[in-house]
């Protein structure tokens, strides 16, 4: 449906990426980024709708912002109505609970983010700043038409964020661990740089499991089959079941995920005594590695790090990726090589009296996780000096 237009710019919405311009909204989201950014592409975005992981009976509506200049698409955003605040990461729960014991409708709500993807990326794709602005106020003035509580923009880019921020929207922090790679021509050069207590634990952690007689094994493109499928997706069960109840994705997505982007899957899949017991999938960026889901059917001390920390730091190493990121929480991971970096989200609330509100607390927020960053700092397992 359109939803506004002036005598440059056209605004609609769609209700499902089918409805999109593949090529178009794939060339805007390359533009938007550095590198290309899996999560942000037209394949991805549809397989989560074709399969049936996002859908408006599960509290995931899409309502996805086109913008057109000269019958041409300037500028888009992947949007959501939310009926709920799971599957997000950034955590609303106690605003949603204040404002409906203070008399209001919290939900239905507006997101843009990748649906249950921690990944920091742009949320404003679009070709220039000022069609990005244009799109941030289009979000906004939709927001308002349909009178929804608030909208929100997760995991949004530095500099987006300081551009929405402009726009009228409140700025959250949050933090996460993620990989840099220095330049080291191995994982010993990186294990080089550690502290020598902080290496020998390492090094103990991957050879007791390796001393387990587990194999791993790297699997991407043509390389991951079928059957490679149908036990990964045991292992993505019993983790969903444990953390969730139900685990957010089904079948059909990684079905698809393979069918369409293959070349950017890696499959981190652990063996022993010639049955798998354990997998980690990975999506593969232009520069960085993403670690997204995994499961396992043993435990095996340690196993957990190694087929999701450093297996991960391994294959990043060994094919130039600048980063990896692990995704979201997880102190333990500073042990391991991975440091503590802020990431932003944004955020603009209907209600001027609750808006104010969530400022200061927002406020007070930032000032505690900045100083958590500080402090975690120290204890990265890197030599000093």
């Amino acid at each position: 449906m359109a939803d506004g237009s002036n005598s440059e710019y056209r605004i609609e919405t769609v209700a499902a990426m089918a409805d999109v311009p593949r090529e178009s909204w794939n060339v805007l989201a390359s533009k938007a980024t550095d590198a290309f950014h899996p999560f942000l592409s037209f394949d991805f975005l549809e397989a989560l709708e074709l399969s049936g992981s996002v859908d408006p009976e599960k509290g995931w509506a899409p309502c996805h912002i086109l913008v057109e200049k000269n019958d041409r698409l300037v500028a888009a955003m992947p949007l959501y109505f939310k009926g709920h605040s799971q599957g997000e990461y950034i955590f609303d729960h106690a605003w949603a609970d204040a404002y409906e014991r203070a008399g209001g409708n919290y939900y239905p709500k507006l997101l843009s983010a990748v649906p249950f993807t921690p990944v920091p990326g742009p949320r404003l794709l679009a070709e220039n700043g000022e069609d990005a602005t244009v799109l941030a106020n289009a979000a906004t003035q939709i927001a308002e038409r349909y009178q929804v509580s608030s909208l929100h923009l997760n995991f949004t880019t530095p500099e987006q964020t300081d551009l929405l921020e402009a726009s009228g929207y409140l700025k959250r922090m949050g933090q996460q661990f993620h990989f840099q790679n220095r330049h080291y021509q191995s994982f010993d050069a990186f294990l080089d740089t550690l502290a020598s207590r902080k290496r020998k634990n390492l090094r103990k952690e991957r050879s007791s499991v390796m001393d387990a007689g587990v194999e791993i094994e790297w699997l991407t493109g043509a390389e991951i089959q079928e059957h490679h499928m149908d036990q990964f997706w045991v292992f993505y069960q019993d983790t969903g079941a444990r953390k969730w109840g139900t685990p957010y994705l089904t079948r059909t997505f990684f079905q698809l995920l393979v069918e369409r982007m293959a070349e950017n899957v890696l499959m981190i899949m652990a063996r022993k005594d010639g049955q798998y017991i354990a997998g980690a999938l990975n999506m593969i960026g232009g520069d960085t590695l993403y670690g997204r889901y995994w499961g396992c059917t043993a435990h095996i001390p340690n196993l957990h790090f190694e087929v999701c920390y450093y297996q991960a730091i391994d294959y990043a190493i060994k094919h130039g990726l600048q980063r990896v990121e692990a995704g979201a929480q997880g102190e333990h991971k500073l042990a391991r090589g991975y440091e503590p970096v802020p990431t932003y989200s944004a955020h603009w609330i209907r209600d001027q009296g609750f808006r104010d509100a969530v400022a200061r607390y927002l406020a007070s927020e930032r000032a505690h996780v900045e100083g958590d960053i500080d402090l975690l700092k120290n204890y990265t397992p890197f030599r000093k000096g």
